[in-house]
């Protein structure tokens, strides 16, 4: 029977909790020589890690999939379930999924073949070498890392332990940003040395109250995991974690890092930038965030130079309609707060992202070529489910969203310290000429949530 009430609900997910708690405790050995049960025929069986806003749609979204069940949700808050459970029930035939506090219940359970990992960014690495090492394969939101270093873990971890882990930007699932690749690499668009990115968004001052006592059924504990310890307060929780450093990368790592993503694909996947120059701060409020409104970022490649601006306080500016993401119409490009510019010798591409298709317009703004695309969350699922099956790598390999995280986290790191410009040794991933920033490519961790140095 669910509960009907909080002070139930509490009460019915401690028993859960106490019943699975009997199992064997997680143990790296242990879990990760767990052999993988052949899938061929079955479900693909789940566990949810987070369940904000991109976690309960990827539940609701396996959930909706033949091959797949549901059978874990596990949020540090369990004020933020409710009836989450009987949601995903009705969507997978009946099958309600059991309720946890704890993610390590659930790389506990054998019968577990894949986790989803959507909590706050700076749980996405450890929760995912975990993952790996209890031989379960792994869906991990954007951005995949908080830091440069447990990035490069991460795709140690899959490697180490033969997962298939794929990251969440799932534009490279999209038909139509590779056929916008391919038209820039036929030499159509001709020369094409220079990209420009947008993420120009809304936004507001931001204000952080009082420090108040720790909401009843919160582990708090884990719900800061790696991150430094202190007093609960509801800016550094659900309403403002991504406008600290300790949980996030600002809005450059909760957004941008699509747009970056698909403009490193258009321009051949470089693995990394020669160069970043980095500037911006908090330049439109003066506010409580530590992140900033206003960023501007230049990344030097062999053959390319890739912009990026951010803004937080531009409300002219909107992402694509969802009835344009699903159709087969294109963004006003001008007010787009989302997309990409490609200047060609031959013309100027748009592309959108998430939907919204591309154009190339010329100089008497005649639109020379376009192709229409929809958002592509399903199909990016589907090569999820299919990669588990057949081991190979999914469309968005964990080192592809490594890769693309590299440049959202140089660009924080150089306008963390002031504005700087940054040259990564590709060899080791590690800052040339700058032990200050050197220092930011990883973070302290706090024990016992240390992503380790051997995974």
């Amino acid at each position: 029977m669910r509960p009907t009430s909080r002070r139930d609900f509490l009460k019915y997910s401690t028993r859960t909790i106490a019943a699975l708690s009997s199992a064997a405790t997680f143990s790296h050995t242990a879990r990760g020589e767990h052999a993988k049960r052949d899938t061929a025929n079955d479900k693909i069986v789940f566990g949810v890690i987070g369940l904000g806003g991109r976690g309960r749609d990827l539940s609701a979204g396996f959930a909706r999939l033949d091959d797949a069940e549901v059978a874990y949700l596990c949020d540090v808050d369990l004020d933020r379930v409710g009836d989450f459970p009987d949601t995903i029930a009705r969507e997978q035939g009946g099958r309600t999924p059991k309720v946890v506090q704890d993610m390590r219940r659930i790389y506990d359970d054998p019968d577990v073949d894949a986790v989803v990992i959507a909590t706050c960014d700076h749980w996405h690495a450890l929760a995912a070498v975990w993952a790996c090492q209890a031989g379960k394969d792994v869906y991990v939101e954007k951005p995949p890392s908080h830091n440069i270093w447990e990035g490069r873990k991460m795709v140690e971890a899959a490697r180490k332990y033969n997962r298939v882990v794929q990251a969440g930007t799932q534009n490279r699932s999209a038909p139509y940003i590779h056929e916008a690749a391919e038209y820039i690499r036929s030499g159509r668009l001709g020369e094409a040395p220079l990209v420009k990115v947008y993420n120009l968004k809304p936004g507001g001052p931001f204000r952080v109250p009082e420090d108040s006592p720790q909401p009843e059924g919160l582990d708090y504990d884990m719900y800061l995991g790696p991150a430094p310890s202190r007093p609960f307060n509801e800016a550094h929780f659900h309403s403002g974690w991504k406008k600290f450093w300790a949980y996030s990368g600002g809005d450059l790592a909760d957004d941008g890092i699509h747009q970056l993503d698909i403009a490193r694909l258009l321009v051949g996947d470089p693995a990394y930038p020669k160069a970043v120059n980095c500037s911006g701060g908090k330049l439109a409020f003066n506010d409580e965030r530590e992140v900033p409104d206003t960023q501007v970022l230049s990344f030097e490649y062999e053959n390319a130079v890739v912009t990026f601006e951010l803004t937080q306080y531009t409300p002219y500016m909107q992402k694509t309609p969802d009835r344009i993401r699903m159709s087969d119409e294109f963004p006003a490009w001008r007010l787009n707060a989302t997309r990409i510019e490609v200047y060609g010798s031959r013309g100027l591409m748009y592309v959108g992202r998430h939907g919204g298709g591309w154009q190339v317009v010329t100089s008497d703004e005649r639109v020379k070529e376009q192709a229409p695309g929809r958002m592509e969350n399903e199909r990016h699922r589907r090569n999820f489910l299919e990669c588990v099956r057949s081991r190979e790598k999914p469309n968005a390999d964990i080192e592809i969203g490594h890769l693309s995280a590299v440049m959202v986290h140089l660009g924080n790191i150089g306008v963390r310290l002031g504005g700087r410009r940054l040259v990564i040794d590709p060899q080791s991933e590690r800052i040339v000429g700058d032990a200050e920033a050197d220092a930011l490519v990883k973070r302290v961790y706090r024990d016992p949530y240390v992503v380790p140095e051997t995974v």
